[in-house]
């Protein structure tokens, strides 16, 4: 399996930096014959669009793996922690205010992101809450849903500066950066790193809390950890290429009913299959129609049938 997907890895990878309008300047760039536009086309352009796909897909499925073992829900994903929405909020204020570049958008939608997921743990984490797991669950999708209209408000009276964050948050790779990608690798990295470190506890914290503290496993506190770390990788993954849905739905349930639920082998093969799974969804947008379509759009479509199997199967 591992094999067969480092194969469809380098498949896709070939194929992304080789299709476009002019679909042979791989070609040229590799045997040197391309001139200074054609190489900065491909070096660029494509590459860093690439990476930021990559890196955005192993973020967000690898988050979605690790939030169905916290709240043992094969529904949850990294955006119901409102996650999503603070970043939005905070590209749009970015917007509004003047200083919308890519970097001071990406500042302002991380740290939003985060006081997003900080605000929704101490909501959901309170006393009056028995059950916490699902008090954090419900915390989320409230929170989510208030800055979603706050950010429809500032689109409405700011319409004239929100054509961009309005891109933004349907979700899109489009004007690459290679300052995203710098941005986005020491993150994801990290937090893969901690999740895959950590994988045999998500295992204890699937079968339940009493079997997670019978095995040695401090649950309030690797819950703490686990949600920073799905907050931080779900918002630097937010702040580079906006709103992307039920990615860590469609990842992790497809890998799941191929290897099971143990997560030393779930996980890794969730983020391969991730990093080419969102590159060809992101190859298709930018290919189907002479324009560009949004990938939050694609997977949105995609999710949702896949959303009502994961029901019907469940029923």
């Amino acid at each position: 399996m591992v094999i067969a997907l480092l194969m469809l890895n380098a498949v896709v990878f070939v194929s992304y930096l080789s299709l476009g309008y002019q679909n042979d300047l791989l070609l040229k760039v590799l045997t040197g014959n391309a001139d200074k536009i054609e190489r900065s086309i491909v070096i660029d352009t494509r590459l860093p669009r690439f990476l930021t796909a990559v890196l955005v897909g192993a973020s967000l499925s690898a988050s979605g793996c690790a939030m169905q073992a916290l709240f043992r829900n094969p529904l949850a994903e990294p955006y119901i922690l409102g996650v999503a929405s603070g970043a939005s909020v905070g590209a749009a204020i970015a917007t509004v205010l003047g200083f919308g570049t890519i970097q001071n958008k990406l500042i302002l939608a991380f740290v939003s992101a985060l006081l997003t997921s900080y605000l929704v743990y101490e909501i959901g984490t309170t006393s009056r809450f028995r059950d916490q797991t699902y008090a954090i669950l419900l915390a989320g999708i409230a929170i989510a849903s208030f800055f979603s209209g706050l950010t429809s408000l500032i689109i409405y009276f700011f319409a004239q500066s929100m054509h961009k964050v309005v891109f933004w948050i349907m979700g899109s790779f489009s004007n690459p950066q290679w300052s995203e990608v710098y941005f986005a690798l020491p993150i994801t990295i990290a937090g893969i790193a901690y999740l895959l470190i950590n994988s045999w506890n998500l295992n204890a914290l699937l079968l339940g809390d009493e079997h997670a503290m019978a095995v040695g496993v401090d649950v309030n506190r690797f819950r703490k950890y686990l949600i920073a770390v799905i907050a931080v990788l779900t918002s630097s993954a937010v702040a580079v290429s906006g709103v992307i849905g039920f990615v860590g739905i469609i990842i992790p349930h497809t890998m799941r009913m191929l290897v099971g639920e143990e997560h030393q082998k779930l996980l890794p093969l969730t983020i391969l299959f991730a990093m080419l799974f969102m590159p060809l969804i992101d190859l298709v947008a930018k290919t189907a129609t002479t324009g560009e379509l949004p990938v939050g759009a694609i997977t949105a479509m995609l999710g949702g049938p896949f959303f009502v199997y994961i029901l019907w199967r469940k029923v």
